[in-house]
């Protein structure tokens, strides 16, 4: 039997969506192993002089514990 546990995380990129998602991944997998997969909660873009300078994303990263 596996048992899945879940983590909250908040990610930031200047280039795309993808890539914060891609980040927020890779950093979380620096100290979690067994990662299942990540669910984008949220989005949010950052506006700075009119324009988009940042993107935001929420994920809830699911991994295996047992």
């Amino acid at each position: 039997m596996a048992i899945a546990k879940n983590v909250e995380v908040i990610s930031s990129s200047t280039e795309s969506i993808e890539a914060a998602v891609r980040d927020g991944v890779a950093k979380a997998a620096e100290t979690i192993q067994g990662i299942q997969g990540a669910w984008v909660k949220g989005t949010k873009a950052i506006i700075r002089d009119n324009k988009i300078a940042e993107w935001r994303v929420t994920l809830k990263i699911t991994f295996i514990i047992s």
